[in-house]
């Protein structure tokens, strides 16, 4: 009998293969576990006036649309009030349908933008229900693709998405409708 060979060669992958970078975890990772340490981001964040730098898509009346610093996915978004409330009721009629509006605007964004197959919308109340920052709601905007689950998140605990924050920034500006 012959020996034979296999006919493919294992080429080695490109650096930029053999790497993962996730660069955004670190700030994530160094951040404080309770927000009142270092007060509500959220509510900081709207009054830099610097909207790019925030990641800030839309703003409304009384709620607007940022970009999550810490995604799920891709063009993860957050819809939320100006006002800092940890419950619906909380909230006054004007804020509660214009914060529906712009969940709305976000699946628009980012149809436009990324053409996902579907999207995770909703809330988490509570630190039990996995509130990150309990004292301001917040709905959560994440499109979604057919396949698009493997196995980083599940066995690496690490989300890889294929954009950097300024990239998507800005490719989500660019579909931002008046």
């Amino acid at each position: 009998m012959s020996e034979t060979t296999s006919s493919t060669t294992n080429h080695p992958l490109t650096p930029s293969m053999e790497r993962l970078h996730a660069y955004w975890r670190m700030p994530y990772i160094l951040a404080p576990r309770d927000p009142e340490d270092c007060g509500n981001p959220f509510t900081k964040i709207t009054e830099t006036g610097d909207d790019k730098k925030e990641y800030i898509l839309y703003r409304g009346r009384k709620n607007f649309i940022v970009m999550n610093r810490y995604p799920y996915n891709a063009g993860h978004l957050l819809v939320l009030p100006y006002r800092e409330v940890g419950q619906l009721d909380e909230l006054s009629t004007e804020e509660r349908h214009e914060l529906m509006d712009l969940i709305v605007k976000a699946q628009q964004i980012l149809s436009r933008a990324l053409q996902p197959d579907g999207f995770n919308t909703g809330f988490n109340f509570g630190k039990a229900a996995g509130a990150g920052i309990p004292c301001h709601l917040h709905c959560h905007v994440v499109p979604r693709w057919h396949g698009d689950t493997n196995f980083m998140p599940v066995i690496g605990n690490t989300r890889v998405l294929p954009d950097s924050m300024d990239a998507m920034w800005e490719r989500l500006n660019d579909c931002v409708e008046a």
